[in-house]
């Protein structure tokens, strides 16, 4: 049987979906350049793909408003919402635990040095 969390791990969890979802739920509707600015070592062709992407999965909404300049906004969706609880439980794992990560790994690199 397959894993049945992969897809979802697939969706979700991808180098910069996550830190995009995170993003428009934490601080909301954003213009292109305040999400470019928030999310700061993607380069706008990635951030583009992945904002088609998760507008296509039905994670986030794209509003155009036919104004001079033309003004473009994504929020995140009440599906992509849902998945609040689970980054706030992973946040608090990781403020939990990577201090121990990173043990283990000096514990690890150091038994493995040559």
């Amino acid at each position: 049987m397959a894993c049945p969390i992969g897809p979802v791990v697939d969706l979700v969890f991808s180098r910069w979906t996550t830190p995009i979802l995170w993003t428009l739920n934490e601080y909301g509707r954003q213009r292109y350049v305040e999400l470019q600015r928030r999310v700061a070592t993607i380069t706008p062709k990635v951030l583009t793909q992945r904002l088609r992407q998760l507008e296509r999965d039905g994670l986030v909404r794209r509003t155009y408003h036919a104004e001079v300049p033309p003004r473009v906004e994504y929020e995140i969706t009440d599906l992509g919402r849902s998945l609040a609880p689970l980054f706030a439980g992973l946040a608090q794992w990781s403020a939990a635990n990577l201090d121990r990560v990173e043990r283990a790994r000096q514990a690890y690199d150091g038994l493995t040095a040559p």
